[in-house]
């Protein structure tokens, strides 16, 4: 698993013989698609487009196939995603899936085959074969979905993984010859010496992985935040979600402010540069500086555990001039997200089947 801008990417071979593509991984997602030819419109990719006509594997779903079914049955929306299949010209399965920055992939869905580390294979995987896309993908082909519900490659999956996969993000400043993450499905994915919590379930928002979050902490030292700006409600509002496809932590107005000011008085030895960068309204001017002492920055978790970042986790480089900001910011609604940048370094597990997320005990 390598980094993008922004996202971290998957090689996965698609089709037989297999094609070898880069896919966005995201656990805030359900459908696996690509783009594919011909294509209406396209992004730029690093890798030649899919050409479906020369794999072997490649097989169009019907209207009345199962997996076009379980499509229209999961159409929802939540904040991040939307999806929906349909059949409206032709007896082929068509689907549509829309996300939350603007980015859409359009096509027809079909059973293919993928391969990992050109070994591991997987037959007829219900992916998205996108002729018309938009999107800040940079180079990816198209995205692999992790997410919760039957349709995310996990959820394909089925006995085989028992809803169960592990990660570790690499740090973005470990540089590009440190070797790569790594991305492993099943039950013997799961790390003995993890620290686990419960999952909380949205049936509003399945996809989500959904986390109990009581707090924050800077320095130690809790900030004073109300819990229930972390609550899910009784009608699948708010929440703390963990996403890979997500850069960025958000945080509700009032939690990300209070977290901002704790840090800000505790890192008051550092020179703040005199404007934010693009979302990010906290920064300091670090050129020169061989090391600098910064607050330590935690969640807190409703059960208990206390996850401490390190510092390349929340206080990064923006530019080459050593201008390095408070990598989180304020939602626009009530959820909240934990983002990559926030996971980058700790091996991060999803028990789907038993309902528990793990940290640790692992680094990368």
């Amino acid at each position: 698993m390598e980094q993008g801008s922004g996202e971290y990417f998957v090689r996965i071979g698609v089709g037989s013989p297999p094609t070898s593509q880069y896919m966005v991984v995201d656990s805030g997602s359900d459908i696996v698609w690509v783009q594919c030819k011909p294509c209406s419109q396209c992004y730029p990719q690093s890798d030649p487009l899919f050409d479906p006509t020369i794999s072997a594997s490649f097989s169009g779903v019907s209207c009345s196939s199962a997996a076009c079914d379980r499509l229209a049955a999961e159409t929802s929306s939540t904040s991040n995603s939307a999806a929906s299949a349909s059949c409206r010209d032709s007896d082929r399965c068509r689907y549509e899936v829309s996300y939350g920055d603007g980015s859409y992939t359009k096509g027809t869905l079909a059973l293919e085959t993928l391969t990992f580390h050109d070994s591991a294979v997987v037959h007829d995987v219900a992916i998205g074969c996108g002729h018309s896309n938009k999107g800040m993908f940079v180079g990816a082909a198209g995205l692999l979905g992790l997410g919760g519900g039957s349709m995310s490659f996990v959820g394909q999956l089925g006995g085989q993984a028992g809803g169960a996969f592990s990660y570790c993000l690499v740090s973005r400043r470990s540089g590009s010859g440190s070797g790569s993450g790594k991305l492993e499905f099943g039950r013997g994915a799961m790390p003995v010496g993890a620290t686990w919590i419960p999952l909380v379930r949205n049936p509003r928002a399945p996809s989500f992985y959904y986390v109990g979050l009581s707090g924050l902490g800077v320095g130690g030292v809790r900030v004073p935040v109300p819990e229930d700006l972390f609550r899910l409600t009784e009608l699948g509002d708010g929440g703390v979600v963990m996403d890979t496809g997500t850069a960025v932590t958000r945080l509700p107005g009032p939690a990300y402010a209070a977290l901002r000011d704790a840090f800000v008085a505790q890192a008051g030895d550092l020179p703040r540069t005199g404007s934010g960068v693009s979302i990010f309204d906290t920064c300091y001017n670090l050129n020169g500086f061989v090391s600098v002492r910064v607050p330590t920055v935690s969640f807190y978790f409703s059960e208990g555990p206390v996850l401490t970042l390190p510092a390349n986790n929340f206080l990064i480089p923006v530019d080459d001039g050593g201008t390095f900001c408070l990598a989180f910011a304020a939602s626009a609604s009530r959820l909240s997200i934990i983002g990559n940048v926030q996971q980058q370094g700790i091996q991060i597990s999803f028990d789907g089947a038993n309902g528990f997320a793990g940290f640790g005990p692992n680094v990368c």
